[in-house]
């Protein structure tokens, strides 16, 4: 059974009760390391290109390509700043967190089902913050950050297999079926999720693309 990014750590912990604790193998610990980095980096260039907008509304950020890849389009529409302060300023602090978690689960932390379970909500806002901003981002902005992109796909994947490991291990309920599924085939998830929003861009400006 293949489990590369699914965490395989072995314990009578593991199906004991309410109170057990709960690791996760390298893998997953250093996935969370390196898609909480890949989402921190987003959130800085963003923040710091945002400052910097708001000081020359002239400023162009190094990202904007083109009419579609514009990120000066993205940073300036209200959705940017949908809780009344920049969008990248939560990213700052969560990805941070979702870091010193991975960096944690590395040194052989273990936490409770509870935990997991904050975790994983918290990635579940993440993903809906995103596909909420993805929908912004392509039906009424018209408009694509490749810094917004990158966090995106950072988000899901944590979801994802935050998600797998908290089924695997009895955290979340599910049918035997779904779980063996979700084991055997982890990669699978992220993969269909990431392929849809590339169809959606691709057809979005299929016209620009193409010309």
């Amino acid at each position: 059974m293949t489990t590369a990014a699914v965490d395989h750590h072995s314990s009578t912990q593991a199906r004991s009760g309410g109170g057990r604790t709960i690791g996760s193998g390298r893998a997953l610990a250093l996935l969370l390391v390196i898609t909480g980095a890949a989402g921190l980096l987003a959130a800085w260039v963003i923040t710091i290109d945002k400052f910097k907008l708001l000081e020359d509304p002239s400023f162009t950020p190094g990202c904007s390509l083109n009419p579609v890849v514009a990120c000066g389009n993205v940073m300036k529409s209200e959705q940017a700043s949908a809780f009344g302060f920049p969008n990248p300023m939560i990213g700052l602090v969560a990805y941070s967190v979702v870091i010193g978690i991975g960096m944690a689960l590395l040194a052989g932390a273990r936490f409770r089902s509870w935990y997991w379970l904050g975790l994983n909500a918290g990635c579940l806002f993440g993903v809906g913050f995103c596909t909420w901003l993805q929908y912004q981002s392509l039906y009424n902005i018209n408009s694509l950050c490749l810094w917004c992109c990158l966090a995106w796909v950072a988000t899901i994947t944590m979801f994802c297999y935050v998600t797998i490991h908290n089924v695997k291990h009895r955290i979340l309920p599910a049918p035997s079926w779904l779980r063996n599924a979700l084991v055997e085939f982890h990669w699978a998830p992220p993969v269909l999720w990431i392929g849809i929003i590339g169809m959606l861009i691709l057809t979005r400006w299929w016209d620009f693309w193409t010309s």
